[in-house]
């Protein structure tokens, strides 16, 4: 890209930051609310997780019915209609609290969730053709550290709102945070709306598909594509254990017993900014979005077995080299996965949004691990899906259908 080109893509660049920040301070949350409703409520841990569970689901339904919208009112436009869902499902959380309701606390999370659903399959198709496709690596990775660096603040801004420990929490006590919160993220569906970000297109998306795309020239549909399903695939897992890396921690943090467990959360995060950094840096000039997905992949092979393998109070140190592995996940799948699909991007994209849902199952089965076997063990969980995700970086995402 040449600097003209830089120069106009530097606001939206800062826009679509914007979102992404939106994004994983509303991931964030969950983090909070998985052990005080544990303790407020009386419920299990695998209960508990049902609320990342519930936010997750929303993926599953919404994420095609998702590019729908996008087709017919733009990018720009479903950005500014998701911050309305988002403010409605936080909104939602005040009666929960009041009236101490795991149901409405899930029905919360699910609405915030579709909120989240329908800017995920705006901002990162967004940001991936918004420059050259073998550069969309860095480009994630830039949205990325915005994103991780919002999942402690949403936890840690619940604190000092509320101003007491997450052990002596009262329900009732997330009232003001989130009337907050609310005004915020209807502040930002307006600036979203009347932002001046300009519609992108994929090569291929409107005709000329045999010169754009040639791989999709002859292709009927998005099934088609087995480095996009596969992808589809090693999305589903990749979420599902950032999810428990990051998600897991204060809860984690209060199992075994460790002071102040508010400030762990920023373990994970910080493991996934330095990766980010990297991939700012060498990515695409020294380093491939396949190789650095396999360096990750065993970054996080070796993190998971550590976790699972030293002392409690040691072990919760290494889900930071979990999470340093899983950084640069995201920014190289998506890129791998929607390579050559010309006019079927934003329908394989919505596929991948739909792999989002990852985050509902891999964190609750993770729960219910923990209910069995105790919080260290229940980390097991992440060995298999690490496994499959160097798979794809080695040889999944090559695999094409010519005939």
């Amino acid at each position: 890209m040449n600097q003209t080109g830089q120069r106009n893509n530097l606001f939206p660049l800062v826009i679509v930051g914007t979102m992404f920040f939106a994004i994983g301070f509303a991931l964030g949350i969950n983090s909070y609310l998985i052990p005080l409703l544990n303790k407020a409520l009386q419920i299990s841990s695998g209960q508990s997780y049902l609320v990342i569970t519930a936010t997750f689901s929303a993926f599953l339904i919404f994420g095609y019915p998702a590019s729908l919208v996008i087709g017919k009112i733009g990018y720009k436009r479903t950005m500014a209609l998701s911050f309305l869902m988002f403010a409605f499902g936080f909104y939602l959380y005040i009666p929960s609290a009041k009236l101490g309701s795991l149901p409405l606390f899930l029905f919360a999370s699910f609405i915030s969730g579709m909120g989240n659903a329908f800017l995920q399959a705006s901002v990162n198709p967004y940001i991936t053709i918004l420059g050259p496709i073998e550069s969309a690596a860095k480009r994630m990775s830039i949205m990325g550290i915005a994103n991780k660096l919002a999942w402690p603040i949403s936890p840690l801004f619940l604190s000092l709102v509320i101003s007491k420990s997450v052990k002596d929490v009262q329900l009732t006590d997330i009232n003001l945070p989130f009337y907050i919160i609310i005004g915020v993220f209807i502040l930002l569906g307006i600036l979203a709306f009347l932002s001046p970000l300009p519609e992108v297109k994929a090569a291929g998306e409107e005709g000329g598909i045999a010169e754009d795309c040639p791989y999709a020239a002859n292709k009927k549909s998005i099934w088609e594509f087995p480095h996009l399903i596969l992808g589809g695939v090693t999305l589903f897992l990749y979420v599902g254990v950032e999810t428990v890396s990051l998600g897991t921690l204060v809860d984690y943090a209060t199992s075994i017993n460790l002071p102040n467990p508010d400030l762990y959360a920023w373990i994970a995060p910080i493991g996934m900014v330095i990766g980010y950094i990297c991939g700012v840096i060498f990515i695409p000039k020294y380093l491939s979005q396949a190789k650095a997905l396999l360096i990750c992949a065993i970054i996080a092979i070796i993190g998971s077995l550590m976790v699972v393998m030293v002392t409690e109070s040691v072990s919760i140190w290494f889900i930071s080299l979990m999470a340093l592995g899983c950084s640069l996940m995201w920014p190289a799948l998506w890129p791998l996965a929607i390579a050559d699909l010309g006019r079927f991007t934003k329908a394989g994209s919505s596929l991948l949004v739909i792999a989002i849902v990852g985050g509902a199952v891999i964190p609750t089965i993770y729960g219910f691990l923990k209910d069995a076997f105790g919080a260290q063990n229940a980390y097991w969980i992440a060995l298999p899906c690490f496994l499959f995700i160097l798979y794809y970086a080695i040889s999944g995402h090559k695999i094409r259908k010519y005939a």
